[in-house]
């Protein structure tokens, strides 16, 4: 835009506030001379000064006089609109309504603007340098915006009621005191737009109600060992937009209400030793992501948070002891695993103990919940079983009886291999036939070794079982008969073999050793094979036999209740 010429202001009685501001310097006469046309909007080549000069200087009061229109003056209806002046003095609107713009854009001011409960209709102070504001309870009617501001103080605005967005993109904030922003208690219909911005200093959102997003894209924000974005009980309609961000300091929105995601995607968040994100009592109705190299350092706090779903990858989680997710609920996963083994190494990330816990079982109880309604049922079991193990675990160190730790790690073992803790009740069966072939093997090798006998004592008794224990070629004296009786077996041949050559045996059952194994081992069952035939502890394999046939008998029993038990529901997990 060209320049008008300057002109010089007359003294006229018309302006008697003006003039009390005279003599006016080279700026103020080039703006007063051209605002009222609306046609003029910067001062040499409006970019902000740095330096005094008198070519820019201009004096807060008249700045202030000229707002507000006072004693008949009256500026143009787009308001003030100034770039590239030196401001010295306080601008101060405290409490003032202004129904105007005010633009003061590329500025230097010398001391912080105050705008407390002014009323306006939009605030710019872009590109401008300012050591603050002060605009506690300010309402305007569109923006507030501060966008590639450098402040080297903090900007107040907490109680402010914004038409549209707080607009802070680009901004450089520098505050000694230790927060940068306080925008406590604020409404908005629009958001918080802190993309690029740079500060030192926390700043604070605490029960802000915002209709659009809290958006710090690529934002570095840095208040290590505090609060650095402290969102508490904020309410907004949109997204927290932390994509690219740096965060030095913990981020906390405890029991904040997002409308949209909590965005971490490639964001750095450190916290060492301390919170890095705290979620914890907050519902978020969009998607929590977490990867494409995000980077946490410290605590993630999602304690009882509500969220609809998780975006997330391995490189992207926390160190062992630094995720909390008890109580917290969640609707799928997105993105990321979905197995069991890379999601219980995901909650292995908690460390129960750290906080005076032995175990939580709600967030491996969720996370089953939702890998079946995602249709992962085998990796659900997968989880619930090794939250049985681990419950069982903290159950056992917490009994001080050494007998009761005893008896609780013998019951969990033998629950655990045969029923997975009533997860998979049916595993007992698979036992029942793994012992059933075991026992197939066992008794077929004792019984062609000839360890096996009739299980009859009439047949016992007999010469053709007791006589197959002496080779032709001896004798034994017989009392029943009062005769000595040859031997009947070959030589070399076992007793066993020999009797079942006998031709009075052939009516004798024969022996099945799958039927035998599993008439020893299914107890209710009736075979006949148990009838007839018997481990026999005289052979030298026999002994072994005739205790694996109690073994497995035993075996039977227990595998069988518990099958019948976990089927039935009467084993029921924790």
């Amino acid at each position: 835009m060209t320049e008008k010429a300057p002109q010089t202001v007359p003294l006229v009685s018309s302006e008697p506030g003006l003039s009390r501001f005279y003599p006016l310097g080279i700026a103020e006469t080039k703006i007063v001379a051209h605002l009222q046309g609306g046609d003029f909007d910067r001062l040499g080549d409006g970019l902000r000064p740095q330096q005094d000069d008198p070519e820019r200087a201009v004096r807060a009061e008249l700045l202030r006089f000229l707002i507000l229109g006072s004693d008949g003056y009256h500026s143009h209806e787009k308001g003030l609109r100034l770039s590239g002046a030196w401001i010295s003095g306080i601008l101060d609107l405290e409490g003032c309504r202004i129904p105007r713009d005010i633009g003061l854009k590329d500025c230097h001011f010398e001391a912080s603007p105050v705008l407390r409960s002014a009323i306006i209709d939009n605030l710019f102070l872009d590109g401008s340098s300012m050591p603050g504001l002060q605009a506690d309870r300010l309402e305007a009617r569109g923006c507030l915006s501060i966008r590639g501001a450098l402040v080297s103080g903090p900007v107040r605005i907490p109680g402010a009621r914004i038409g549209g967005s707080i607009e802070a993109d680009g901004v450089s904030i520098r505050s000694s005191d230790g927060i940068a922003i306080d925008a406590a208690g604020i409404e908005a219909r629009g958001g918080i737009l802190l993309r690029g911005a740079d500060i030192k200093g926390g700043i604070v959102l605490s029960a802000a109600r915002l209709g659009g997003d809290v958006n710090a894209v690529g934002a570095r924000i840095e208040r290590p060992g505090e609060v650095a974005l402290n969102g508490d009980g904020v309410i907004a309609g949109g997204d927290l937009a932390l994509r690219g961000s740096i965060i030095v300091g913990e981020a906390r929105f405890l029991g904040a209400r997002l409308g949209g995601d909590v965005d971490c995607t490639s964001a750095s968040l450190s916290q060492p030793g301390g919170y890095a994100l705290r979620l914890n009592h907050a519902a978020i109705e969009g998607a929590l992501l977490l990867r494409q190299g995000a980077s946490v350092a410290g605590t993630i706090d999602l304690t009882a948070a509500t969220i609809a779903a998780i975006d997330d990858d391995e490189a992207s989680w926390p160190l062992a002891g630094d995720l909390l997710l008890n109580r917290c609920r969640y609707g799928a996963f997105i993105g990321g695993p979905v197995d069991a083994h890379s999601r219980l190494d995901w909650l292995s990330r908690q460390s129960p103990d750290r906080w005076k816990a032995d175990f939580w079982p709600q967030p491996y109880e969720h996370l089953a919940m939702v890998l079946r309604e995602m249709g992962h049922e085998e990796e659900a079991r997968a989880v619930l079983i090794a939250k049985e193990r681990l419950q069982r675990r903290a159950r056992r160190s917490r009994a001080r009886n050494p007998a009761t730790r005893a008896a609780l790690a013998t019951s969990d073992a033998i629950l655990a291999v045969t029923l997975r803790y009533g997860r998979q009740p049916l595993l007992a069966v698979v036992w029942l036939a793994l012992f059933w072939a075991i026992g197939t093997g066992v008794f077929g090798l004792a019984y062609g070794s000839g360890a096996m006998k009739p299980n009859s004592p009439v047949v016992l008794r007999s010469p053709e079982w007791t006589m197959c224990d002496l080779e032709r070629t001896e004798q034994r004296y017989m009392p029943s008969s009062g005769q000595e009786l040859a031997g009947r077996a070959d030589a070399g041949q076992n007793q066993l073999t020999c009797f079942r050559n006998q031709p009075e045996a052939a009516s004798y059952p024969e022996f099945n050793a799958l039927m035998y194994s599993l008439d020893v081992l299914v107890p209710v069952a009736s075979i006949g094979q148990k009838e007839y035939w018997r481990p026999d502890s005289r052979k030298p394999t026999g002994t072994f036999t005739l205790r694996y046939y109690f073994l497995q008998s035993v075996i039977g029993w227990v595998l069988g209740l518990l099958a019948v038990a976990g089927s039935s529901g009467l084993v029921k997990p924790h």
